[in-house]
């Protein structure tokens, strides 16, 4: 309850939302003046696209992984709120709170509302592993091994439990058709698509140029440090691509700037789209539970 409570009050904290912000807008300050020269229209044609597969494509994506009568807008508003709460906590944590808090309000039962989640976890990473295979980026060993046997471990105590504890275990929903899940990976694809213009544009604006699939491929190899939770623009994640594009040429401090605008871009549609969402959304909450 403790723990709740405290993430409640993170969420909806203003101290919280203005670090979050400063934190992410502090890199690209730092790292940008080292730069010759920074463009702006790469930036914003890398980040068209990546609006429309973050805002749009994911949104229909989960829409397509839920089993309730939800409706297209609710889904996309639900998700640009998500998107904003994600921003702001480590590993983006949030962002899979709020979702199964808003399917919860919508009616959906908790073992739902996790499988409906958790599907477009699944689907999107399915996606992202198949644009990496395609790119041609190899894992190293080292850190595929301890990932294969996190799953290895959990897939044995879902069993232990469901074997000798099967009623801690909800009654598990029924789960997307075949038809529903390629819907799914199509939309994960052009998402996919979406992020590796989003990068170019990054690495363009720096008076730099690396291959499409290549950077895309340095993208999904520098996700296996998602494990390990940090602030958008600072994470162990972000490091990890900045190491990856500086191992496909790209000069550090370039490679440093490139990531630093891709995480405070980040911010500017999660603002206005979930921002404006969110207030909306708590405003009808409260005219909800005003007396008649």
């Amino acid at each position: 309850m403790g723990l709740r409570t405290t993430l409640h009050a993170a969420l909806h904290s203003r101290t919280v939302l203005a670090l979050g912000v400063a934190l992410t807008l502090a890199i690209p300050l730092v790292t940008l003046p080292a730069l010759p020269e920074v463009a702006v229209w790469p930036i914003a044609l890398g980040l068209l696209p990546w609006v429309v597969g973050k805002y749009v494509l994911c949104p229909l994506r989960w829409r397509a992984l839920t089993d309730g009568d939800l409706g297209r807008w609710w889904h996309l508003r639900a998700y640009a709120e998500s998107e904003l709460l994600g921003l702001l906590t480590p590993g983006h944590v949030g962002a899979d709170l709020w979702r199964l808090r808003r399917l919860g309000r919508a009616g959906l039962d908790r073992g739902a509302a996790v499988v409906s989640v958790g599907m477009d976890r699944l689907v999107g990473a399915i996606g992202l592993a198949v644009f990496v295979g395609f790119a041609g980026t190899a894992l190293p060993l080292h850190l595929l091994v301890p990932v294969l046997g996190v799953l290895v471990a959990g897939a044995a105590v879902l069993l232990v439990v469901r074997k000798f504890r099967p009623q801690w275990l909800p009654e598990r929903p029924p789960l997307p058709t075949p038809k529903r899940l390629t819907l799914g990976l199509l939309l994960s694809a052009g998402y996919q698509l979406s992020i590796a213009a989003l990068l170019l544009g990054a690495v363009s604006a720096t008076g730099h140029a690396l291959d499409p699939l290549s950077i895309l491929g340095a993208f999904g190899a520098s996700q296996l440090a998602g494990a390990v939770p940090g602030p958008n623009g600072a994470s162990p994640r972000d490091a990890a691509l900045v190491v990856a594009l500086a191992a496909l040429g790209l000069p550090l401090m370039a490679a440093v700037a490139a990531v630093a605008i891709k995480a405070a871009i980040a911010w500017l549609p999660a603002l206005t789209l979930g921002g404006v969402s969110l207030l909306l959304t708590r405003r009808s909450h409260r005219a909800q539970l005003l007396p008649g």
